[in-house]
């Protein structure tokens, strides 16, 4: 069991992040407890972002270099791969075209306008919350912003296990059919209580709008989702992740506004 839950472990880290994994096998015994540790990932991009800002910080960089250098940190760290399901979900609503048609486009590997145009906003958006964030040097703000990159992949992975698929063999189904999807969705449900607990112990406001604000973006992306798609696929999920980190960011940094921290 532990050997399993090891090799559950690696392939989370493999299929959904850059940093260096030992080999293993993705059977379909090593992959039913994988979605568990997708939250880890998370916490893997929360502690090289709280390293990073310590680090500019030592050697003086100054506020916008830092900014840059945290939106860009869970790039680096996952390669991009949820970014990309951002883009080509941008491309597919932006067509309003019907939902074969949609699912298609999620599958076109080529970006188009509306993808373009997205990442701009996106960037821009990221950059602009983090400046404000970075300029008030709030450790319990960065500690729960931290958080917040567990929060959105235990969302992402209750989302997998308890949506409809749109693709039936697409890769979000085939990591579902693998799953055991009841104890893996409660155990993602448990991570999100903890962490809800570990935020309102911080910050009892920061930690509650932080939590709240991420409920509302999964109920928007399960609406977009069943409405527009039919279901969840592998790019909606990565359109959702993206969604709620920068929803979440946003929100911290209108609280550094109202608090005047």
């Amino acid at each position: 069991m532990m050997k399993s839950l090891w090799n559950s472990f690696k392939i989370a880290f493999a299929m959904f992040s850059k940093i260096p994994m030992p080999q293993a096998d993705w059977s379909e015994e090593n992959m039913r407890y994988m979605l568990c540790f997708f939250p880890f990932v998370g916490a893997a991009v929360g502690v090289v972002m709280l390293g990073m800002e310590w680090l500019c910080r030592y050697f003086g960089m100054s506020n916008g270099f830092i900014a840059v250098a945290l939106v860009l940190v869970p790039v680096i760290v996952t390669g991009g791969i949820h970014v990309d399901g951002l883009l080509d979900t941008s491309d597919a609503l932006s067509s309003w075209r019907d939902r074969e048609k949609r699912l298609e486009i999620l599958k076109d590997s080529h970006a188009g306008a509306f993808a373009v145009i997205t990442a701009c906003v996106y960037c821009l958006t990221m950059y602009g919350g983090m400046s404000q964030i970075v300029e008030q040097d709030n450790r319990k703000m960065l500690y729960i912003l931290a958080t917040g990159y567990m929060v959105s992949r235990c969302l992402s992975g209750i989302g997998v296990i308890t949506l409809p698929k749109a693709n039936a063999s697409g890769t979000v189904a085939e990591f579902s059919r693998k799953a055991q999807d009841t104890r893996v969705r409660n155990i993602l449900i448990i991570y999100l209580v903890l962490l809800t607990g570990f935020m309102f112990w911080i910050q009892p406001v920061w930690g509650t709008a932080v939590i709240v604000t991420a409920l509302l973006v999964f109920w928007f992306y399960r609406h977009k989702a069943l409405k527009y798609f039919g279901g969840t696929t592998g790019d909606l999920s990565g359109y959702f992740l993206c969604l709620c980190e920068v929803w979440i960011v946003l929100v911290l940094a209108i609280i550094t506004v109202v608090y005047k921290i």
